[in-house]
Formats: C-alpha cells, sequence, structure tokens
C-alpha cells in the first residue's frame, strides 16, 4: 500500500531497520485465514441494498459477524501498545548503549579498525544496528511471527520468516551505516544548521529509496510475474491507460508466501510506473474488487500523492529536526560527559538521537496518520469515479476487517488510523451510489 512505500523510509526508517523478505522456489497456493470469514453475499441481496447511503452502510456492517469483529478491534488495538511497546524498548537499548560508555567505547573501536573517520562512522553504525536489533529480536518474534500466527494471517514456518529476518539485518548494515556517516559529516561541517541540512538528507533518502526499492529491495520480497491475458489484465491496463500511467504490463507478487492479507500498488516515480497486486488479491476477489483496488491504487499515481506527501513530510521533517536539534543540546550539555561523548558531532550518540527522535514521531503519528488518510480517501473517491464499482469497492473494504479494527471512534480513527475505517470507506462508497443512481 502507499503507505508502507512512503513512511518506510521517513526518518524513523533512517535510524531503525529495513525489512526485507526472501522466499523459497516452490509454488504457493493462496490460503485463507481460517479465523476470518465475512457473511456472503448473493445476487438477491445486492438487489435488496437500499439506495440510502446510510442503510446501506448498516447492511455491509451487519455482514461482519460478532467474533469477527471482536477479533479484529483486539488484533488493531493492540498495535496501538505495540507501537509504544517498541519506542520504550528502543529506549531502553539506547540507555543500556549510553551507560558505561558502551556507546563511546563502540566508537573507538570502529576508529581504531577504520582508516579514517568516514568509514570509522559507517563500522560503528553496523555495530549499533546489529546490536540493537538482537537486542529487540525478542519482540520483534512476538510482533512479526508469534502474534501474526496466533490471529491467522502469517503463512511462514518460524525458519523462513528469521531467515527473512536475517537478510534484512544484512541489507540494513550494508546500507544505513553509509547514511549514518553521511549525516554526521553534515553535523560537523554545517555546526548548528545541522538540522536544516539533515532535513533534506532525509528527503533524499526517502527518495533514493523510493527509486531503488521496486527495482532491487521488492524483488528479494516475492516473485512478480505478469498477470495472464484475460479480464483482470484488460481491466487495469485500461484504467492505467486512460489515465496517463505508463504502464504497458500487470504485476503478480507472490505474497501468499508470507501472509493472508490482500494488497496492491502502483510503485515508480520519475514517470516510471509499475502496476502490481498480490496473488491474495488476485484469487481472494471478484473482478469489480478488482477493478476498485486498482483504481485506488492508480489514483495515487495520477494525483501525485508521492509528490505531495514528500512535499508534506518534509515540512513536518523541519519541524521535527529542529526539536531534536534543541533537545539534543540540553542533553548532551547535561549527560554527554558522562556518557563519554564529545559533542553533536560524535557519532557516539546515535542511541541519544535515535531514541529522541523515536520520541517525537509517535508523539507525531495523528499528524503523520493525517497526512496519508486524507490521500487514501482522495484515492477511494478517484476509484469510485474510475471504476465506478461502490459494490466491488465496499467488499473490498470489508475484507480488509481482517486486520483493521471496522468501526473506531472519530478520537481514535484521528489518532491511529493511517487509513480510514471500514465503515467510513463504504459509506462514501454507498454515498457515491446513491448520488449516482448505479445498481
Amino acid at each position: 500500500m502507499f503507505r508502507s512505500r512512503l513512511m518506510a523510509f521517513t526518518l524513523a526508517g533512517m535510524l531503525g531497520a529495513m525489512g526485507v523478505h526472501v522466499h523459497a522456489d516452490e509454488p504457493v497456493v493462496p490460503v485463507t485465514n481460517a479465523q476470518f470469514h465475512i457473511t456472503p453475499a448473493n445476487d438477491a441481496w445486492r438487489a435488496s441494498l437500499p439506495r440510502d447511503a446510510d442503510k446501506a452502510t448498516q447492511a455491509f456492517m451487519d455482514r461482519i459477524p460478532g467474533v469477527v469483529r471482536t477479533r479484529a478491534n483486539d488484533y488493531f488495538e493492540g498495535g496501538y501498545w505495540l507501537q509504544l511497546w517498541n519506542v520504550l524498548l528502543g529506549l531502553v537499548v539506547s540507555a543500556a548503549l549510553l551507560s558505561g560508555k558502551r556507546s563511546a567505547k563502540i566508537r573507538v573501536w570502529a576508529q581504531r579498525h577504520a582508516p579514517n573517520r568516514f568509514l570509522g562512522h559507517t563500522f560503528y553504525g553496523a555495530a549499533y544496528l546489529t546490536v540493537s536489533w538482537t537486542l529487540t529480536l525478542p519482540l520483534t518474534i512476538y510482533q512479526g511471527f508469534l502474534r501474526e500466527h496466533a490471529y491467522g494471517m502469517a503463512t511462514q514456518a518460524f525458519g523462513a520468516w528469521f531467515a527473512e529476518q536475517l537478510i534484512g539485518l544484512i541489507i540494513t548494515v550494508v546500507v544505513l551505516p553509509l547514511a549514518f556517516a553521511v549525516l554526521y559529516a553534515t553535523i560537523r561541517k554545517t555546526g548548528e544548521r545541522w538540522w536544516m541540512w539533515g532535513t533534506g538528507l532525509a528527503m533524499a533518502f526517502m527518495v533514493l529509496a523510493m527509486v531503488i526499492s521496486p527495482i532491487w529491495i521488492d524483488p528479494l520480497f516475492n516473485t512478480y510475474k505478469p498477470v495472464p491475458d484475460g479480464p483482470i489484465r484488460s481491466a487495469v491496463l485500461t484504467m492505467a491507460k486512460s489515465n496517463g500511467v505508463p504502464a504497458d504490463n500487470v504485476y503478480v507478487f507472490d505474497a501468499s508466501r508470507q501472509t493472508t492479507r490482500i494488497s496492491a500498488n502502483v510503485s515508480g516515480i520519475f514517470g516510471s510506473a509499475a502496476v502490481r497486486l498480490n496473488d491474495n488479491l488476485l484469487h481472494k476477489t471478484s473482478l469489480p474488487e478488482i477493478r476498485a483496488v486498482m483504481g485506488h491504487e492508480l489514483g495515487h499515481y495520477v494525483m501525485n500523492h508521492v509528490a505531495k506527501a514528500l512535499l508534506a513530510m518534509t515540512l513536518l521533517s523541519l519541524v521535527v529536526f529542529l526539536l531534536v536539534s534543541r533537545i539534543m543540546n540540553g542533553l548532551l550539555a547535561k549527560y554527554g560527559a558522562g556518557w563519554g561523548i564529545h559533542g553533536m558531532d560524535d557519532i557516539a550518540n546515535l542511541p541519544l538521537l535515535s531514541a529522541v527522535f523515536s520520541v517525537i514521531i509517535l508523539l507525531a503519528t495523528p499528524v503523520t496518520n493525517t497526512i496519508i488518510r486524507t490521500q487514501e480517501i482522495e484515492a477511494d473517491r478517484f476509484a469510485l469515479n474510475l471504476a465506478r464499482e461502490p459494490i466491488g469497492q465496499a467488499e473490498a473494504f470489508l475484507k480488509l476487517t481482517e486486520y483493521r479494527k471496522p468501526d473506531p471512534t472519530p478520537i481514535e480513527e484521528f489518532i491511529f488510523f493511517d487509513h480510514p475505517s471500514t465503515r467510513f470507506r463504504i459509506h462514501d462508497a454507498m454515498r457515491w451510489r446513491e448520488a449516482m443512481g448505479t445498481p
């Protein structure tokens, strides 16, 4: 989805880890989550669907069984706490590295084994990321493997899942230390104005990641193959070409190797575009649903959401970097000597920098979610006008209840939801249907 493509490469991602997946060579048949089901609808139900948007929306919502609703609520609300636990665990790791001058000792070790400061910073960054990954591994196993299996959404055995985490660690240790070294070289050269230059570096890193990810990173996740000739390929390409999307093929990727979730995306920047959907979407949904979902993804591309989101994130990042700069100055002045840190340009302060960023980004969650949620609403409405499949769109949204709370409170949706809720999205589709007079 659009959010994963953009937000994975914010500064939080720069200071965190880049998840990468590998797969075996044998084919995998898409599987169904035995814990998730929606009451099916037939032609008679669709024919009797009220014209009134409110009543039609409720008719869709009533098809979510109580046990499924409870399960979805539990899963999604648990994610609220996991956001907090991840930050708190990160703070514990940072405190452990700073206390006893451990981080400073790693910096000394790195410089001793490097021919220059820049490479010394990359060595430190690699060591820091490896230590952090190891110390947070128990929570990663719970969150990414045990919990997903408990809710029936994961399809991998532990060995395959853990192999992916190791590949992710390798990619992280190769890529991010270079970014750290560039950041600290920039801090050293720009002094108190480093926060402005840091924002520019973060945005440049984000753009670079979006350029290279579809080409070199995504193929490590999955195998991409053209969708066979037929109604689905024809429908998606017709929608793409009619809206100026420069795509000449539609690709399906084998996400069922990892998950039961449905998803799709249109990736690309600087005039390139790759239209892709996962095999769960291909095999679990109807043509009207696929048209609606792909119309949504095409909408992100046509409405230049990547560029607009980059602009919004740049402005937000300026504020975040400025706050981090002020907080770091205060903390280093008071505690830096005790931690063995020589100043803002000392890479040994990276655990502190990561901790400060993680807290500020957590507090900014409602802002970042609102930016993305607004674009998701725009893409939904674009899809309605392009695909003209309000029933198919509502059916697809019902399936997202597998991992998303369907009916949150307004405050809850504002704070925690990066996509609109199921009720909101279905009501939008039914309101369009009512206004347009379509079946």
